[in-house]
């Protein structure tokens, strides 16, 4: 069989003809930046075959590269094929790379009620005249310190085996930690020597299809302690969730079960290295995933959330020992993993909701978790109705020619000087522009639709002379950085089909906003505050969102950024017992909406194909703002082809 070699690491890996390099990649253990799931829409797993015979469709995928780098053996590993042996030169830039992965959150105001606590325990010895077991000594000394009684404390085998000895040999000066599980059993999940009552941990955890996060609190003081994050391994297996199901359906699910636990544990650990604790004092851990990722983690199999009638196994919440799913911490440690309420409604949204608190008030809210997917919540205390759909991968750089991920380089903040046209841009750790994330994306198209470069059908009008805006190989385009100024040696362009990939997603979002409205009776007017969770969303100009027509238009004031909503979720429910035990509540209180079952939904989605909507009355403040920028336009002499 051919062997491929990946450069410059020389990894080697032997693989059947025919065989895709991104496929021989994964196996040599590369991270390869695939955004669209490796079907040859993105363009982002740039390669160089250097030497061998590789099958690769110029015709079909050359538009993604300069002649230049065609003739350097430019191609795309997701689809080009093995025919010999080869040796593959792999650019940093086509490898999955640190990102600037969201930790931060709202403050939370919740009470701090953990629902684990260690006992230091002072016994006395057994005699003939107080045979007591030891077990009994334990229980009751417990209950004395105003702890569960005895009758409800059950005590696993593996402790119970370990009892007589640390006893005798800590001279009775012991410290017992008792947790409570649903559905009201408290676990005696330990036993050690001498007073470790300033040793309890616990760890929320935010287990994302991308990244992993971690805080560790410290469950005797209501204090973080650690936080860390890292990326889900399981991208080496897709990068999307369909991929993933695929891949367990072929290589089976211990793998992906494996993979997130790995994840997961590399997280806790780092965390735990920073606060320079020892994992086995974490006691307990939250999870909140979306559905899939929750089922895999629990080793259950999602195959059939993806295909109809998109069945879960499980949606109510789960509650197992730590030893059970392969994790690094006290083996006895109780992990609960969050509830869902539908296939793609899972519990990092049941996280956001409780984070944002938009189940406890009055006012209708909007919740908006957006990603190569999208979820939404609209409701309050009485009523709640959910949706999912796809974004599509342009809002996190994907089907866009210089998109990326926020990664180092990236472009993720940009104005457009509306006299002049020349941008100013800010790059994450300010190095020389590499491409653009999601957040840059929606600054450049809102900014250019302002200063009439762009109409709101996104077309670029190609009538003004300036050098930045230009008929480009293939689409027209703005040019955002030219090749001198960046990191790339190329210049970084915004084209027309660009904008066509953004209109398209942000459409979805917004007619999904308004189904939501349509079948809970109530217009933009009624909405009280919007509600953004995710990186993508905390990263996002609010005023640019509203000008694309991303979200309906509300006072900027009303839009609050929850940060990663699911970690915060997850946070409360740690340090709050009660708040926990309304989870399943909130989960049972959403009803989910199927988009492509409601009549409506195309409608809204041609409306929203405009920026920001073919309803200008529903955008009174951005029809305002473009009549001013229109009169600015004609008084600059700068050609504007709208009618």
């Amino acid at each position: 069989m051919p062997v491929v070699t990946f450069l410059p690491s020389y990894r080697k890996v032997e693989v059947p003809p025919g065989t895709t390099i991104l496929d021989a990649a994964r196996k040599a253990g590369l991270s390869m930046n695939v955004v669209c799931g490796g079907v040859g829409k993105c363009g982002k797993c740039l390669v160089y075959v250097k030497t061998g015979k590789a099958s690769f469709d110029r015709q079909k995928y050359g538009r993604f590269f300069t002649p230049a780098e065609l003739a350097r053996g430019a191609c795309l590993a997701c689809t080009t094929t093995v025919a010999s042996d080869l040796d593959v030169f792999v650019p940093e830039g086509s490898l999955i790379q640190e990102q600037k992965i969201l930790i931060e959150g709202l403050d939370m105001t919740t009470a701090f009620r953990p629902s684990v606590l260690k006992y230091h325990l002072s016994l006395s010895a057994p005699t003939l005249e107080d045979p007591s077991p030891d077990l009994n000594r334990i229980l009751d000394a417990i209950h004395r310190q105003h702890g569960p009684r005895p009758e409800q404390i059950f005590a696993p085998l593996g402790v119970l085996r370990r009892i007589p000895e640390i006893l005798r040999a800590a001279d009775w000066d012991v410290t017992a930690t008792v947790g409570l599980q649903p559905p009201g059993k408290y676990w005696l999940l330990n036993i050690e020597a001498g007073d470790t009552s300033d040793r309890l941990y616990g760890v929320s955890l935010d287990l994302g299809t991308t990244t992993v996060v971690a805080y560790i609190w410290n469950l005797a003081t209501g204090k973080v302690a650690g936080i860390a994050s890292n990326y889900n391994r399981q991208i080496s297996c897709g990068e999307d969730i369909l991929s993933r199901v695929n891949f367990g359906r072929k290589s089976g699910l211990a793998k992906l079960q494996a993979l997130a636990a790995e994840s997961i544990n590399t997280a806790i650990t780092n965390a735990a290295n920073n606060a320079r604790i020892d994992r086995d004092d974490i006691y307990e851990a939250m999870v909140a995933g979306n559905t899939v990722m929750t089922h895999m983690l629990l080793g259950i199999d999602p195959a059939y959330i993806i295909s109809e009638p998109y069945v879960p196994v499980v949606r109510r919440s789960i509650n197992t020992a730590a030893s059970n799913l392969g994790l690094s911490i006290a083996p006895t440690a109780g992990v609960f993993a969050f509830p869902a309420v539908s296939d793609f409604i899972g519990g990092d949204i049941v996280a956001d909701v409780l984070a944002c608190g938009m189940g406890t008030r009055d006012e209708v809210s909007l919740m908006i978790d957006i990603g190569t997917n999208f979820e939404i919540v609209l409701g309050n205390n009485e009523w709640m109705f959910s949706c999912a759909g796809a974004a599509g991968p342009a809002l996190e750089g994907g089907e866009v020619l210089f998109g990326m991920r926020a990664n180092p380089g990236a472009i993720e903040r940009v104005t457009v000087d509306p006299e002049t046209l020349e941008p100013t841009w800010k790059t994450i750790n300010g190095i020389p522009p590499k491409g653009i994330c999601g957040s840059g994306l929606i600054d450049l198209l809102a900014e250019l639709l302002t200063a009439c470069v762009i109409d709101r059908n996104g077309l670029i009008d190609t009538t003004i002379d300036h050098p930045r805006v230009r008929r480009g190989d293939y689409f027209p385009e703005y040019v955002v950085a030219f090749a001198h100024e960046t990191g790339v040696d190329k210049d970084i362009v915004f084209t027309e089909n660009d904008i066509k990939s953004l209109i398209m997603s942000k459409a979805s979002i917004l007619a999904a906003c308004a189904v939501l409205m349509n079948v809970a009776g109530i217009t933009f007017r009624d909405l009280g505050t919007i509600y953004f969770s995710g990186g993508f969303g905390n990263y996002l100009n609010k005023q640019n969102a509203i000008t694309i027509g991303l979200i309906p238009e509300v006072p900027l004031d009303r839009i609050k950024n929850i940060g990663n909503g699911a970690v915060m979720g997850a946070n409360i429910a740690l340090i709050n017992r009660d708040e926990r035990r309304t989870l399943d509540v909130i989960a049972d209180n959403i009803a989910y909406i199927e988009l492509n079952a409601e009549p409506s939904f195309m409608e809204e989605y041609t409306s929203s194909s405009f920026l920001p909507h073919t309803d200008l009355s529903l955008f009174p403040g951005v029809l305002e703002m473009l009549n001013s920028c229109r009169l600015r336009a004609r008084t600059n002499g700068i050609h504007h082809t709208e009618t």
